[in-house]
């Protein structure tokens, strides 16, 4: 049997009390290469219809051959997929977990194929990006939805897990990391800033993110602040930090979320802090955007203007991120039968609705495309 395969079972497993009405768990991602070869073919997966030329394709796989041209997320997305078996497990919870990509394989739509094969007929998806946005969620729903008209018939009921952001699981997670990598620095992580670090997008998408609720940048705000209190909390004194983006792409001429990350280290150096914590709270894995951007180009700036830096891990399988995730997934197939199960949050933003907002995450703010989208009305 494959790693991403479903048991044989005789019984449903969605027989099992806890987690009815689901009868499996879909781990959706964006995927990566696995190899040399695959970084084009990959890249042109992940940019199809935006016109970008193919020596732009190169310059940015070079990132990618710096490592082998083997992206870390597959190997993750495997881990990740092992530890919440583990975790359902531990609680004497049968429901596979099986998992499937945006972008390369497996794709999402073989292994739901797979799935029916085995009987599964309604599936909660985590996709794997905690906050909501056009790229991070409605994107999913979109890749959800085309999926399904590809299955036609054959297609599960698929339903979505709200954004996890401010789960106490991932907040507690990101503590944890950040605190660890302030022990590496000399005298600690007292007096250190902490900078934490999330994927740049437009401002455009920023916008269209805010109209139904909280947006993009105000998300990653509410978990900053919830981290600063604990650890003000714990050091008892306040926390200098401040929000920075990496990986911004596209044309120079589009505004982007702002301030660079590098950017910001030249201006933190300027303004006379010479001990960081670079806390990468917008990512749930250690991935090409972690792994180049910030173990590489922003640690080489910070050297470069004689700051002290530490990079904090991401939350990745760690038991806090883990078991607040199958928190979650109980919770919500609990409300599924229709039971008083209230979503927990730490912050002041509050949970997300399961079932996205019309008009939720677009591109652009009134952008009306006629793509249709899962887990929300088709708007």
């Amino acid at each position: 049997m494959t790693e991403n395969a479903l048991p044989a079972v005789s019984n449903p497993p969605s027989e099992h009390p806890a987690v009815l009405p689901y009868d499996a768990l879909l781990v959706c991602s964006f995927g990566g290469p696995n190899g040399t070869e695959d970084v084009i073919p990959f890249l042109r997966n992940v940019t199809r219809g935006k016109g970008i030329p193919e020596e732009r394709l190169a310059e940015v796989g070079e990132h990618y051959h710096h490592f082998g041209g083997r992206s870390p997320i597959n190997e993750q997305n495997l881990e990740l997929v092992a530890a919440l078996r583990a975790e359902l497990a531990s609680r004497g919870v049968s429901l596979p977990v099986v998992w499937g990509n945006r972008n390369w394989h497996p794709y999402t739509v073989d292994t739901l194929r797979d799935a029916r094969a085995f009987g599964v007929g309604r599936v909660l998806t985590l996709v794997t990006s905690a906050y909501a946005s056009y790229s991070g969620s409605r994107q999913y729903r979109e890749h959800l939805a085309a999926t399904v008209a590809e299955l036609g018939a054959d297609a599960p009921q698929i339903d979505i897990l709200r954004p996890f952001f401010n789960d106490p699981g991932f907040v507690a997670a990101n503590l944890a990391a950040i605190e660890e990598a302030g022990a590496s620095l000399e005298g600690g992580i007292d007096g250190a800033h902490i900078l934490y670090v999330t994927h740049s997008i437009p401002d455009t998408m920023q916008d269209a993110s805010a109209v139904t609720g909280p947006g993009y940048r105000e998300q990653h705000e509410d978990v900053r602040a919830a981290i600063d209190a604990a650890l003000g909390a714990r050091l008892g004194a306040p926390v200098a930090s401040s929000l920075a983006y990496c990986s911004r792409s596209g044309n120079p001429a589009t505004p982007w979320l702002e301030p660079d990350v590098n950017d910001h280290i030249e201006e933190l150096a300027a303004a006379g802090v010479t001990k960081i914590v670079i806390a990468p709270i917008g990512f749930i894995s250690d991935h090409m955007e972690v792994a180049f951007d910030l173990d590489v180009e922003a640690m080489e700036t910070a050297g470069e203007h004689g700051i002290a830096a530490a990079r904090a891990g991401t939350v990745g399988v760690r038991p806090e991120f883990i078991g607040g995730l199958v928190d979650m997934i109980l919770e919500r197939a609990a409300r599924e039968r229709g039971e008083d199960a209230q979503a927990q949050t730490v912050g002041d933003l509050g949970a997300f609705p399961d079932v996205a907002p019309a008009g939720s995450c677009r591109m652009r703010h009134g952008e009306v495309t006629g793509i249709p989208v899962l887990a929300g009305p088709h708007d």
